[in-house]
């Protein structure tokens, strides 16, 4: 085996015999925990801020797109905004506190009881937020978890992990209870993805090819998560007012998170009246529109479209645009390029909204509000691990009850099955 390989492998067995304590840690060590990590990530911050400028040197000189630097950017409100962040989630109902009790006629008791997955290996990309949050519901959740982050963002990671295992410490919980695995090359991913029986479970957060690598040939179980190909359709009875700033919002507020829209689907009997005003409200973002014969037609600045262009996450300033000729032609074009995300419809016709959110396969299908919502904060669940596109265990975003499991606890009297 590599030294690679056995590196990873040592991570996860402190992992993994961390896990067993930490379950079985009450809700209030949890939550002391919790707070010892904010208070350390505020006290470090000057050091984590350094580390994070040596990355954006690297990305800058090493060509990392600059729309992605608004991921990878820490600053002290952002910090001060992650810390923030962990002292809410000790504010979140305990997700091992749910347990159901039952008797069988049989005469055995059973509880059924929320209990922590175990071992959680995230692989993520350019997101230094990501370390503290994913950190943070794990242990919330009782989860040990092993990081795996990108190479844009090592130094900011590991001044982040630093200062939340001596917050570990210093309320005498384990340290291996976060694991950072430091070496970013591909090497190190792949054996994160082969470590069946140390690794309970693994998320990636990231975009497609990340994630298609872990679904492909991880031997752990793999929730996939975050990539997000999501579309806006206006229909014909759409209010063209509420479409615009609902579009505006859902392309351009923040375009390289996974919920941000990448193509736009207009009815033909509305697009030469929606294109100009669109084109116009998104200038200032300089955004590059892409489009089909049709919409070329009607908007001189649109760009000829290609195949690819259709099933592509941008994560940038760049949108897709196709003219349709009603609903079911919408839903078809959806159902061809999606991630299975988050899907919109803006429409005030009661038919065509039914039809679109019953056919649309989902996590997320909005009607008249913007696919930027969909967010563990936004939807009420204090934060996320993930956005699940996938249908077993989770679904959408993934809060603290979606990194627990049950385990049904029977008691008896000498109970004997007949």
């Amino acid at each position: 085996m590599s030294e690679i390989f056995e590196q990873v492998r040592s991570l996860c067995l402190a992992a993994s015999a961390a896990a067993p304590a930490l379950a079985l840690t009450d809700s209030d060590t949890r939550n002391r925990a919790l707070l010892a990590m904010a208070d350390a990530l505020c006290a470090d911050r000057d050091r984590i801020l350094a580390a994070n400028e040596l990355d954006l040197r690297n990305a800058e000189k090493n060509g990392v797109p600059r729309v992605m630097h608004d991921r990878l950017r820490l600053t002290e409100a952002r910090i001060t905004a992650i810390a923030e962040a962990i002292r809410a989630v000790t504010l979140l109902p305990d997700p091992l506190c749910r347990a159901e009790h039952f008797e069988r006629p049989s005469g055995i008791r059973v509880t059924k009881k929320a209990v922590p997955l175990g071992v959680v290996a995230i692989i993520y990309e350019a997101r230094p937020n990501v370390t503290a949050d994913a950190a943070a519901l794990c242990l919330k959740s009782g989860n040990t978890v092993i990081l795996r982050g990108g190479k844009e963002a090592i130094e900011s990671n590991r001044a982040i992990v630093s200062a939340l295992k001596g917050a570990l410490i210093s309320v005498g919980l384990s340290p291996d209870a976060i694991g950072l695995v430091e070496i970013t090359d591909r090497e190190s991913a792949n054996a994160l993805m082969q470590m069946r029986g140390l690794v309970d479970v693994l998320i990636p957060r990231g975009g497609k090819g990340l994630i298609r690598s872990c679904v492909d040939n991880a031997k752990v179980p793999v929730i996939e998560t975050g990539a997000g190909n999501c579309h806006v359709y206006i229909d014909k009875a759409a209010d063209l007012d509420m479409a615009l700033a609902v579009t505006v919002n859902a392309k351009c507020q923040r375009p390289s998170v996974c919920n941000a829209a990448e193509t736009l689907l207009l009815h033909r009997d509305i697009a030469a009246a929606f294109l100009p005003r669109f084109y116009e409200a998104t200038r200032e973002w300089q955004l590059e529109l892409r489009g089909d014969e049709t919409a070329c037609a009607l908007l001189s600045q649109m760009l000829p479209a290609t195949e690819e262009d259709f099933a592509t996450e941008y994560n940038d300033y760049i949108m897709a645009v196709k003219v349709v000729d009603g609903v079911e032609e919408a839903v078809a074009h959806i159902a061809r390029y999606t991630t299975k995300h988050s899907e919109c419809i803006i429409t005030a016709d009661d038919t065509a909204a039914d039809y679109f959110c019953g056919m649309v396969d989902a996590a997320a299908v909005y009607r008249n509000a913007s696919t930027r919502f969909t967010d563990g904060g936004e939807f009420g669940l204090g934060a996320e691990i993930g956005i699940s596109t996938q249908k077993l265990h989770a679904r959408g975003p993934m809060g603290l009850e979606a990194l627990t499991t049950v385990k049904y606890m029977v008691s008896g009297d000498g109970a004997v099955r007949k």
